[in-house]
């Protein structure tokens, strides 16, 4: 397979074509007066200032110009970058969409007007700033391009005033938060107006309608009036104090009562390179997994949510695919108990994060956390230490290099004391963005010797107005040993993956904006060479102009069985192994009107199952009572019928959920989970104020359940007080 991989690094050298030369499109003047951040727009700076307006349609028709007019000025001091956005409505009779009043809200589903700033020029990476009508704010850093993590958070100030024609708002955002080079007279930028209520999408420099509006590959320049000044030095602290009580009396456990206290740092290196340091962090505010049916062969993936791993995640975490990830930070802070045999929490002692630019196409990402030591519990502290480098080249490509070590800091003699991973990943762009691929090669070494300790793969994807397509393939060694420090469910495998799509527009009609195909197919291939799964799926789609949607289709696939396996996974007869099934059938999916109150999708499949039969149904319906928040309710079904003697299940997960925003600053977020199938019921709620920029008052209650007698299993009560202090 290696002169394949090959051929392919060629191919896709090959496509790599200039990024377009930079052209003055926005002049942007200092201005040395007050601007007051109320919405207002009335300083003479403003009446002065250039305007970008002409916004052009992105969706539903990228030929047309924007159905409402948006006008976007800018300015600047020794201190911060101001922005001033004017959007009007022809539509004031009819309510904003706005899903709530909290802090970085769902940009799909809400008006809102959003800045996507690249102060490098390198079209890979920047930062975005958005409102809604309301005020809500989101703020983001933009990688591989155009993708967004709302999870970086900074102060930043707006306001915004509404108007019977429009509404219109005021940012300043300090200079200093967004990176850029010392003396900088230019940066990209794009703007973006998502028009929910009347669902259109529209942008400054036109997008195309296949792409994502927050692509810098179509940003244009901003050019400043006189250098950018130094912004200074760049040092953050954000103390932390809380509490816990947990009751697991019901659980043969007991009481407790405990208290933490610790903080982040944000240390600016230079204007483009951050240093972050937490001490003995807490993460009891995040919010619990979301329970899913299980009925995998293999371990599930749950994203990470501590905010000290997924800030700048990018760097250490987009290495290798999906199912081959060298670095998984939530392996990071768990450990066995060797008495009780259980998985549990193991308490970070320390965290330390170096990541930015160094010059225009240079990044560099250093992470190292340890771990505690629990003697009684058999659990040993580990080191994880991640060093990652990338090189822009070739345009908008990068080659990236990653190298990752666990090491045991009480266990110096145990085949177990290490664990580490080289890789290199080459990432292709093309400046129109219609070329996408990725090529890898990654090495596991432990303490003892290793063959075939290795995974390597490629991927390469086109996307055009009507048309898109998506090829990979990809090798998991026999022995690639790598769970403690990454995610790898499954090993010795080849996967040879193909995905099409087409999208025909349909102009001018009131009710339908597209319709297409869909035809994907897998097939994986175990080392020895023997055909283990086949999956294939054909569907065909409509997209509607009141934004509801629609799609129906028919899969096929074929499994063999190389280890005995219960379908049901709940300890019933197992198939055997060296066995083998071929299912097929069908799968469908509605979803409402997006903008109505009261909205709802299902989507559901129904077929053959192993040597039985599974109809699965999932639902959710929200009901949205804006700007005060959403109560929603989502339900999963699986009917699994098998021949005897093998049982037959029904599996029910139930999620009833509430988001309530009683101000921009004072958020309550409460959810319950049923699932009979680990006979559980959940209940999290978490109460946030925001009482000053970047500082929070969290309040979180969870209990666990026993179905049918509401029994309680343990509980827990979390305090979590902190505050962001500029230094």
């Amino acid at each position: 397979m290696l002169p394949y991989f090959g051929r392919l690094f060629i191919l896709l050298m090959g496509l790599i074509v200039p990024i377009k030369s930079l052209a003055q499109s926005l002049p942007v003047t200092s201005t040395d007066s007050l601007i007051r951040i109320d919405g207002d727009l009335s300083e003479g700076v403003w009446q002065r200032a250039g305007i970008a307006t002409d916004f052009t349609q992105n969706f539903p028709n990228d030929t047309l110009p924007a159905y409402n007019r948006t006008e976007v000025r800018m300015s600047y001091d020794t201190h911060f970058l101001y922005l001033a956005v004017v959007c009007y409505d022809k539509n004031r009779d009819k309510p904003f969409v706005v899903t709530s009043l909290k802090r970085d809200f769902i940009w799909d589903t809400n008006d809102n007007f959003s800045a996507y700033i690249d102060p490098f020029g390198d079209r890979l990476n920047g930062f975005t700033f958005q409102l809604t009508p309301l005020g809500v704010e989101r703020e983001g850093q933009i990688y591989n391009g155009e993708q967004v993590a709302p999870e970086w958070d900074n102060k930043w100030r707006s306001a915004v005033k509404v108007f019977a024609d429009r509404w219109q708002g005021e940012m300043m955002i300090p200079l200093k938060s967004i990176r850029y080079r010392s003396g900088a007279r230019y940066m990209l930028a794009n703007f973006v107006r998502n028009d929910v209520k009347n669902n259109q999408r529209s942008a400054w420099r036109r997008v195309p309608v296949a792409q994502s509006p927050s692509s810098l590959a179509f940003a244009d320049t901003i050019r400043f009036a006189t250098p950018l000044p130094a912004p200074g030095p760049n040092l953050s602290i954000i103390p932390y104090l809380s509490g816990r009580f947990i009751d697991a009396r019901n659980e043969g456990g007991k009481q407790t009562l405990t208290n933490g206290i610790g903080f982040d740092a944000k240390i600016g290196i230079t204007p483009s390179l951050n240093l972050d340091l937490t001490v003995n962090p807490d993460f009891s505010q995040v919010e619990a997994d979301q329970q899913v049916t299980n009925l995998s062969r293999f371990e599930l993936f749950y994203p990470e949510r501590r905010q000290f791993f997924i800030e700048n995640q990018d760097l250490f975490a987009n290495f290798g695919s999906s199912r081959s990830q060298p670095f998984f930070s939530r392996r990071i802070g768990i450990g066995r108990d060797t008495s009780t045999g259980v998985i549990v929490q193991n308490p970070l002692s320390y965290g330390v994060r170096l990541s930015g630019k160094v010059g225009k196409s240079w990044r560099v990402g250093l992470l190292n956390t340890q771990t505690a030591s629990q003697s009684d519990k058999g659990i040993s502290g580990e080191n994880y230490t991640v060093g990652v480098v990338q090189r822009q080249v070739l345009g908008r490509s990068n080659l990236a290099a990653i190298l990752v070590n666990r090491q045991s800091v009480s266990q110096p003699s145990d085949s177990s004391r290490f664990t580490r991973i080289g890789g290199l990943d080459y990432n292709l762009q093309t400046a129109n963005n219609k070329w996408t691929g990725k090529l890898f090669y990654h090495q596991a070494i432990k303490p003892y010797k290793l063959t075939d300790a290795r995974t390597y793969g490629a991927n390469l994807g086109y996307t055009s107005r009507n048309f898109s397509a998506i090829g990979s393939y990809e090798y998991i060694g026999t022995n690639y040993l790598v769970n403690d420090i990454g995610y790898v469910p499954r090993l010795g495998y080849w996967r040879y993956e193909g995905e099409t799509t087409t999208t025909f527009y349909v102009p001018g009609t009131r009710m339908v904006i597209s319709h297409g195909t869909y035809l994907s197919s897998n097939l994986i291939q175990n080392a020895d060479g023997r055909i283990t799964d086949r999956e294939a799926n054909y569907g065909y789609s409509v997209q509607f102009r009141n934004t509801s949607d629609a799609y129906v289709g028919y899969f096929t696939g074929y499994t063999y069985l190389f280890f005995p396996y219960d379908p049901t996974n709940s300890n019933g007869l197992e198939l055997g192994e060296n066995t083998s099934y071929r299912v097929r059938g069908f799968f469908g999916h509605y979803g409402s009107d997006q903008r109505k109150r009261l909205n709802a999708q299902i989507d559901g499949n129904t077929g053959r199952y192993f040597n039985g039969t599974n109809t699965n149904l999932v639902a959710t319906t929200q009901y949205r009572f804006q700007p005060y928040g959403t109560l929603s309710l989502s339900a999963e079904y699986n009917d699994i019928r098998l021949p005897e003697p093998y049982k037959s299940v029904r599996y029910l997960l139930l999620g009833p959920r509430a988001e309530l925003t009683f101000s921009r600053k004072l958020f309550l977020t409460t959810f319950m989970q049923f699932n009979n199938q680990t006979n559980n019921v959940n209940l999290n709620a978490r109460l946030q104020w925001r009482y000053a920029p970047v500082s929070d008052l969290f309040i979180v209650y969870q209990e666990n359940y026993l179905p049918g007698s509401l029994a309680s299993k343990n509980r827990a009560f979390v305090v979590k007080l902190s505050y962001w202090l500029n230094v």
